[in-house]
Order: C-alpha cells, then sequence, then structure tokens
C-alpha cells in the first residue's frame, strides 16, 4: 500500500527556514488541506531538487511553496523542473533582511514562472492562501472553506480603533 501524496508541496533550503515556511503549513492546516514538507536545498542538495522536480506531477502535486533566503535559487530551480506551479516565499535574512531572496525569486527568466510572495511571513502565509486558492479552483468544498477564512478574517478587523 502506497500513501498518497498531497496537493501540495512545501519545501525549503535549509532547517532554518522552517519556522518562516510553517506559517504557510499552518494556513493549510486550518483550511483542512494536506501537504508534505522537506529540506530541499539548490545549492547543497541538488539531486534531490531535480528528483522532487522531475516527480512532482505524477506524485500528484499540485502547488509547490519554496521558500528560501540569501541567493535564493529554489523556487526558480524547482520551477524549471516542473510545470507544477510554483509559489516562492522569501525568506527574510540577516545580512540584507530578505531583499536579495526577494531579488532573486522575482527575477526569474522568460518561461519559468515562480509566483513571488512578500518577504517572511507574511508571505508565507499568502502562499499557503495562494495554494488554496488554486485547489479551490477544482474543489468547490476547498472553495467554500476559503471563503468562510476570509469572511472570518474580515469579521476580525474592528471597526474603530482600540483606545488601549
Amino acid at each position: 500500500m502506497t500513501d498518497k501524496t498531497p496537493p501540495v508541496g512545501i519545501i525549503m533550503g535549509s532547517q532554518s527556514d522552517w519556522p518562516t515556511m510553517r506559517e504557510a503549513a499552518d494556513v493549510l492546516d486550518e483550511l483542512g488541506i494536506p501537504y508534505e514538507k522537506k529540506i530541499v536545498s539548490a545549492h547543497r542538495t541538488p539531486d534531490r531538487l531535480w528528483d522532487y522536480g522531475k516527480t512532482a506531477v505524477d506524485r500528484g502535486l499540485q502547488v509547490i511553496i519554496a521558500g528560501a533566503g540569501g541567493a535564493a535559487h529554489l523556487p526558480g530551480m524547482m520551477a524549471s523542473k516542473t510545470r507544477v506551479p510554483v509559489v516562492g516565499v522569501p525568506v527574510q535574512t540577516q545580512a540584507l533582511s530578505g531583499v536579495d531572496s526577494l531579488y532573486s525569486i522575482l527575477q526569474m527568466p522568460r518561461g519559468f514562472p515562480v509566483a513571488t510572495m512578500a518577504i517572511g511571513a507574511a508571505g508565507a502565509k499568502n502562499a499557503g492562501l495562494m495554494a488554496a486558492g488554486i485547489l479551490a479552483l477544482n474543489d468547490p468544498a476547498l472553495a467554500q472553506r476559503l471563503d468562510a477564512w476570509r469572511v472570518a478574517l474580515s469579521a476580525s478587523i474592528p471597526d474603530e480603533p482600540s483606545d488601549e
């Protein structure tokens, strides 16, 4: 018996990226979307990257969320190896606050798109929501959960600021 691959893959360049990428996982958990999480370094584990990208379609992945800091080649390299949509998350770095990661992920050559989110935790959260939106196109039950999540978010915003 083989386990079915979940529809979303969350990949990151190193263990230190997990605190950021956990934000994507948390929103997927909230919406009941299964995912796998893997460390796949473009530089340190290139064979793992190649294999992950080459097998993504056949394994049933429908969206890949790729987080990377510094040179941040992971999202773009993954996009070069699969037709599965890749959502890139620039991980904030100490040296350049994640701007280097953002530019690296944004500046993809023609033919290899990466949907690029904001730097850091907010970007990772939005990556999870982007993945949910893509999956919801063909999943009415998920579309309802995503709509309800958005309504709850809107309802959580007060009409007036607090005096506290």
